[in-house]
């Protein structure tokens, strides 16, 4: 968020485990609703495979998040949630 503030357009990315408190501190920090995209908690115990695919599905929805801000104020872009 802080990223955005300076004009830079960002995407926080998180494992599932830390939405509750991400959208509580976006709300804190004046920008409730904030989107980012997650991927499965725990990542420590996944195989290199799995880590690559949810990487791959997660750069996908970071770069539909920030193609939307791009584009379009209000535009929202895709549900968080790389699962």
């Amino acid at each position: 968020m802080s990223g955005e503030r300076l004009g830079v357009p960002s995407v926080a990315v998180m494992t599932d485990r830390f939405v509750s408190a991400a959208e509580l501190m976006s709300s804190v920090l004046g920008a409730p609703g904030y989107r980012f995209v997650t991927v499965d908690h725990p990542i420590s115990s996944a195989s290199a495979t799995e880590l690559a695919a949810a990487a791959r599905t997660a750069a996908a929805e970071c770069v539909a998040l920030l193609t939307a801000t791009a584009t379009s104020p209000t535009a929202s872009g895709p549900e968080t949630g790389a699962s």
